[in-house]
This record gives structure tokens, sequence and C-alpha cells, in this order.
């Protein structure tokens, strides 16, 4: 069996060109309907979709936004989101791109939260999950193969790679390794001076000492969100941790229980993880704290990608930096790696789960079967689970 190969760019559309601006709507719509799994398998499904069907951009340039991402604080998978539609169409393809793949998540999670404020409860999607896990692995496992192509150019950086994966086991943190990577392959090619190697952002991963307090209200809710979107830094599921800081234990607005209800119905939903904001800021606020908590979050993500998507291709243009951005990619799909084998473990529970995954590996290495005929697949086969 064999992966399609490597595309090249496609010709650079016209900026602004209103229907360039339609098409990149239409596609991160069409994604974020469809794209169970969290920011790995989101990564994976963007990747099937814009590089292979579409031919959008070339793996490298995937690759290279994917390093970017991964060195700014954000949601990860919405921010691919941004820079695609910003190389694409400009500022308007940003916003579209970025819009659209949240926006299908956050109307379903609305429902869900209206439906749990009225019957304290959702609606029970186990099988949905159950199904759906184990054929979205079969994809995250294609686009490690084919990024890693292309990432993995020889012996220091498949080294580099290998230590990624075991430094994530071993619970170092995550920004950590992707700065020791880029800093490993530039330095291991010799041709990096020490001034070029220090510029990689260093944040810290944690809500500052100093918050606000007093009473709930929409200025308060606005603001506990820009900070959680601010200072995040990894995959949607580190969100978790940092909305327990914020809300359960500095403002006590949520119960514990409360907060896992809300997590739950991201995990529901299609699209980002992060549309939880959504259904906190429903409970807090209706209607109006919906909106407020999920664009005060998604605000830094637009700024910083606008703001950093230009200097990507003077980074791959500058060949001592370019070699961090290497390093950086690499340990990027180390880490990628260590986190499909957690979540293949938890989506291969049974057999039947591994028939519906091993049917989905065969449906996309033999047919090229779209991400989207996957999820459906996954989604009939956990229905089919719960009637039997």
């Amino acid at each position: 069996m064999s992966l399609p190969q490597t595309v090249t760019d496609a010709p650079a559309p016209r900026r602004g060109d209103w229907r360039e601006i339609a098409r990149v709507w239409s596609a991160f719509l069409y994604i974020g309907a469809t794209a169970f799994g969290g920011p790995a398998a989101h990564i994976a499904i963007m990747r099937h979709e814009l590089v292979e069907r579409r031919k959008w951009i070339s793996e490298q340039h995937f690759l290279d936004l994917l390093g970017a991402t991964n060195l700014i604080p954000g949601p990860n998978s919405s921010e691919m989101t941004m820079h695609i539609g910003y190389v694409r169409a400009g500022l308007a393809g940003l916003l579209a791109g970025g819009i659209a793949f949240v926006l299908p998540g956050m109307v379903i999670t609305l429902a869900l939260a209206w439906v749990y404020t009225r019957y304290g409860t959702t609606p029970a999607a186990g099988w949905l999950l159950y199904g759906i896990k184990p054929v979205i692995i079969p994809l995250i496992v294609a686009a490690l193969w084919s990024l890693g192509r292309k990432a993995v150019t020889g012996p220091l950086t498949a080294l580099v790679g290998g230590l990624a994966l075991a430094l994530y086991f071993l619970g170092v943190n995550f920004v950590l390794v992707l700065v020791m990577g880029g800093l490993a392959v530039a330095l291991g090619r010799r041709g990096v001076r020490a001034r070029a190697l220090f510029p990689l952002p260093l944040a810290g991963v944690g809500l500052p000492a100093a918050a606000v307090t007093g009473s709930f209200n929409l200025l308060a809710l606005a603001w506990a969100f820009f900070k959680i979107g601010a200072l995040l830094y990894g995959s949607g599921y580190v969100l978790f941790a940092f909305m327990q800081a914020e809300l359960v234990e500095r403002h006590r607005w949520l119960s514990e229980q409360v907060l896992i209800d809300a997590i739950a119905a991201g995990q529901m939903t299609p699209g980002p993880l992060s549309t939880t904001a959504t259904f906190v800021g429903y409970l807090l606020a209706g209607v109006p704290g919906a909106l407020i908590a999920t664009g005060a979050f998604y605000l830094p993500a637009f700024v910083v990608v606008a703001l950093s998507n230009p200097l990507i291709p003077r980074i791959r243009n500058s060949r001592s930096v370019s070699s961090v951005l290497d390093g950086v990619n690499v340990a990027a799909l180390g880490l990628m790696a260590a986190v499909t084998w957690e979540l293949g473990r938890a989506a291969f529970v049974d057999v039947y789960a591994i028939l519906l995954g091993g049917s989905a590996a065969l449906l996309l290495w033999r047919y090229q079967v779209s991400a989207a005929a996957l999820v459906i697949l996954g989604a009939a086969g956990g229905l089919l689970s719960a009637l039997l």
C-alpha cells in the first residue's frame, strides 16, 4: 500500500478575491463539521483534505505552518485553519478559515448547553465517540507517515524526533521539547550562530498569579477567557487545566462536576475542543455569555497568527533559522506520534473497535476515501454497536 505523493503549492490566488474567501469558508466549515478526535486528528484531516485532495499547499509548507503553530500560544488546530486561510486569501481568509472551523462545533455546543440547563445533563453520545475514535487513528497515522518523510531528512532529524517521543512519555514540558529539538538540529548542522537561536518564544505555561476577582459580570468573563486564549500552550486538552484553575478555583463560577460536563460537551462535538468555552459562557450568561467567552478566547489566536504568518517564508529562507524550524517540525511530529499512541489505546478498547479501525485504514489507503466518509462510517459503526 502506498500513500499519495507530496504535492507542490497550487498557484497563489489573488489576496482578497471573494471567490477564494468563499472557498476557504466552505472548506473549513466542512472540516469543522466533520473533524472529531482532538487536535492531532484535526491536523490529520486538514492535511488529507487540503494537501492531498485539494492541493492548496505543499507538504513542506503545511509542515512549516504546523511547526510555527506549535511555537505560538493558542488552540493549535484552530490556528492552523487561520494560517492556511491567510495563505490562500490574506487577512479575510484568516478570519474566514478560523470562524468557519469553529462555527459548527460552537452551534452544536450551544444547543447542548441549552439542553443541559433544562434537563441537568447532556445527551448521551458515548456510542458516537466509541465508533469515531477508531476510524480517526488511520488518518493520523497517514499524516505522520507523509509528514515524517518530509521532516526526517537524515539521522539527526530522526534522532530528534525519537527523543521528542521519549521525552513526552517522561513528562518533559512539550514547549521545552520543541525548543530543544530546534536547537539540536541547528547546532548539529553547524551552521547556526548562537545569537540566531534564541528569538523563539519560551512563554510560561500557567496563568498569572494576579487575576480579576469579585462577583461575576460579562467583562470579567471576557477577561478570563482572553487570558486563557493568550497563554494557552499545547493541545485542546491542556485547556481544561486552565479552566479548572481560572473558573473553578479562582473565580468559583463553576463546580468541578459542571466543568466535567462542559468538557464532555466539547468532546462530543466536531471541531476544536475549545468550544467548551461556548458551553461555559452559556451556562454563566446565556447566549451573550457564550458569544463573549468564545470570541474572547479566540481573539489572541487571530492576532498572533496575523502577525506571525508573514514571517514564516523569511524563516524558511534563512539557512540558520530554517534549521531551527526543521528541528521544531520533527520534534512536533514526535510529540504527535506520542499523542497518537495514547489516542489509539483509548480508541481500540475491544475487537469491534479494532475491526472498525482496520476497515477505515483499508478504505483510506486502498481507495483514498475522504475523512468525512470515514467519520460517517465510524458514527454508523458506533450506532450499530449500541443497537446490538
